[in-house]
């Protein structure tokens, strides 16, 4: 009989928690929930933790302490708020850990769990952006073992030839190219959330889609890819493939391409780290290659999606570089969002924190790496109110 595994879910609530949870309903592994950690989304918190029969259940809003509690009374689950409560949780022992809290919030959480010495599934691009060298030292010291959920980064570890690392010639991140693949750029400048936020083919959270309309994401994914599989980052390259059905490929000397390829579906990679090193059956749709017919793939414009070549300029500048980097792109995403500044004017936000912060000092600690992401946020911030970025808000 397979052993109990204990589990932790950071993020619960949000589109890889919930995906996660889903997992965790068809798995035939038998498995005990520590924690599930969320913010707003109170009830359906408070849900899942009743239907996992959670030992805690934590909101990051010390505001919603008391809802929580409502929510939860005769359960027999703690309830927990605020982001000490949130970290203490992470802290909690559990073989496997989903790490799924989106942004620079989620670093010290994913740390906490990593010191555990268990297995991290991680899908917080910034644990690896902001503190790459600093967050793989933890794990190493813990001898934690750190699993990818990001689509295509789970694609690479999965095509990855990790006992032969000399044949390995390249890495190729594709990209789904998001809603604005081909709109002019006098269109994506009058580009609004509400169109930002609607993906082609990814059911996923507004921040998350956004930074998809930006390729954004793809930028991350590249400083991540550069920590995960410790390649240079000329050997990384974006590849625009707008079915989303290729996750990525790994380029090996004798000019073979590995693929892995499946449906559009985070299930894949969750379900594939929760599992590994063994393959379970999921509950995901299998591919139709006649009804696919066709595979597309080009290279991106950088002129109209210039966060590749912030990427590449962040992880030439190094240390903590991705740390202003991911920090000024939260800071802008969130004006966007709130109709401050148009879609171009976040890269052009990006690029102006950038250059007035540098040059980068190593990320020694953690302390660090928050001072360089507070006074990165400031300048956005600055930037933005004095209208110094672009040509202003976006129309309702």
């Amino acid at each position: 009989m397979t052993e109990e595994r204990r589990l932790t879910v950071l993020g619960a609530t949000g589109s890889i928690g919930r995906s996660t949870l889903d997992i965790l309903r068809h798995t035939e592994t038998p498995v005990r929930v520590v924690a599930l950690t969320g913010r707003d989304n109170v009830d359906a918190l408070a849900a899942a933790a009743r239907e996992f029969r959670a030992e805690i259940a934590v909101t990051a809003d010390p505001a919603r302490l008391d809802d929580l509690r409502e929510a939860l009374a005769g359960s027999g689950v703690e309830a927990a708020a605020g982001h000490e409560a949130v970290i203490e949780a992470a802290s909690r022992p559990a073989d496997w850990t989903m790490a799924a809290i989106v942004g620079s919030a989620g670093l010290a959480p994913t740390l906490a769990a990593a010191r555990q010495g268990g297995v991290v599934a991680l899908a917080n691009k910034e644990c690896l952006v902001s503190a790459g060298d600093l967050f793989l030292a933890e794990i190493a010291r813990a001898g934690a073992t750190l699993l990818p959920v990001d689509s295509e980064h789970n694609a690479i570890f999965q095509a990855l030839d990790r006992d032969n690392r000399a044949a390995l010639d390249r890495i190729l991140l594709t990209a789904s190219g998001g809603p604005f693949r081909d709109w002019p750029l006098a269109r994506m400048a009058a580009a609004t959330p509400e169109q930002a936020v609607a993906h082609p083919n990814w059911d996923m959270g507004a921040k998350i889609s956004i930074d998809s309309a930006t390729m954004f994401n793809k930028a991350l994914e590249m400083i991540e890819a550069k920590h995960l599989f410790d390649v240079a980052p000329e050997q990384i390259e974006v590849v625009v493939h707008p079915q989303s059905v290729v996750h990525s490929m790994v380029g090996y000397a004798d000019g073979s391409v590995l693929a892995q390829l499946g449906a559009p579906d985070m299930r894949h990679a969750i379900g594939y780290a929760l599992h590994w090193p063994e393959r379970r059956a999921l509950p995901v749709e299998r591919l139709d290659f006649a009804r696919l017919a066709r595979l597309d793939f080009e290279a991106p414009d950088e002129t109209r999606f210039p966060a590749l070549r912030l990427a590449r300029e962040a992880m030439a500048a190094g240390g903590l570089a991705g740390a202003a980097f991911n920090a000024a792109k939260e800071a802008a995403l969130e004006a966007f969002m709130a109709r401050r500044i148009a879609f171009l004017d976040m890269a052009a936000t990006v690029e102006a924190t950038l250059e007035r912060l540098a040059p980068f000092g190593p990320a020694t600690s953690l302390e660090a790496v928050f001072e360089v992401d507070a006074e990165a946020r400031r300048i956005a911030d600055a930037l933005i109110a004095a209208g110094e970025v672009g040509k202003g808000a976006v129309p309702a």
